[in-house]
């Protein structure tokens, strides 16, 4: 989906003006894109040092992070304090048709004309290997993507706070699929609902888990809408699992592969291709996007 809109509305502190064209924008560095304007709120908050996060430490706001050169049409500008908060769109992250997508204008470098999209180079599939396991033991971050996080988060919004603090503060860590588009420098989908479909279907309908586990490959994909584990060698799969009320709420983690896919089967069925209806939370599918 390409987002060029014809006429663009831009809130400031005078009003809302219109203007003739779209305008645009980069990410200079890694940029936390919310689904709320209200960048304070969440980061530092009322004493400049807390962030916002639900029972599972998780900041809810937070969609994905947008790698370096992401391109963004701006939509509506917000003041916000001492900077400007956009509402934009992006062809890296189509959001859902409810969402909005907000990005402190801080991690953004104007330009005046549609620039080419991010370059986007595929790693070779060893490299894709060693990045993914490089990340193994570090922190759930949901919308994570960025394993370092955004050091830029201190910077901007947090007073004071010690070094031990920061990579929590700064999105330090990754979820399911922002393991994968991590590892992939951003080639694949970033979500969960676009990866059931991506690549080509492998035909696990009706097998049993050890019949499944014979037919995977390094790089393919075990998943369902809302959470995907990546198939890391034919013994050992890794995924970064949210578990709430234990210590760190989880991370990414790896397992043996037919012990995983026998716990997968003990709650879903394996399918050979994602339908509609409610039937899809009950089954799993596999997908091959990267063929050795």
């Amino acid at each position: 989906m390409k987002y060029l809109p014809v006429l663009v509305m831009l809130s400031l502190s005078i009003g809302t003006i219109q203007v003739d064209a779209a305008e645009y924008a980069t990410a200079r560095s890694a940029a936390p894109v919310l689904n709320s304007p209200d960048m304070k709120a969440v980061f530092g908050g009322a004493t400049g040092r807390d962030l916002k996060v639900d029972r599972c430490g998780q900041v809810r706001e937070l969609e994905f992070i947008a790698l370096p050169g992401t391109q963004f049409t701006l939509l509506k500008k917000h003041s916000s304090g001492t900077s400007d908060v956009y509402q934009v769109a992006t062809n890296d992250y189509p959001a859902a048709p409810n969402v909005r997508l907000y990005v402190d204008g801080r991690f953004l470098t104007p330009v005046t004309y549609a620039a080419s999209q991010r370059v986007r180079t595929l790693p070779p599939p060893d490299e894709i290997v060693a990045s993914l396991r490089a990340t193994a033991g570090k922190p759930y971050v949901w919308g994570g993507n960025v394993p370092g996080g955004v050091p830029e988060l201190t910077d901007f919004f947090y007073a004071g706070v010690r070094p031990a603090g920061r990579g929590r503060r700064e999105l330090a860590g990754l979820d399911c699929s922002g393991l994968l588009y991590h590892a992939t420098g951003g080639w694949t989908p970033r979500n969960s609902s676009q990866l059931i479909t991506y690549g080509s279907a492998v035909a696990i309908a009706g097998k049993k888990s050890a019949e499944i586990a014979a037919l995977l490959q390094p790089l393919d994909l075990i998943v369902w809408n809302g959470h995907v584990i990546i198939v890391l060698d034919r013994q050992t799969a890794i995924e970064s699992r949210l578990v709430c009320g234990t210590p760190g709420n989880g991370g990414v983690v790896l397992t043996p592969l037919s012990q995983r896919i026998a716990e997968i089967t003990r709650t879903r069925s394996p399918a050979d291709v994602w339908p509609g209806g409610k039937k899809s939370r009950e089954i799993f599918v596999v997908r091959r996007w990267y063929a050795p």
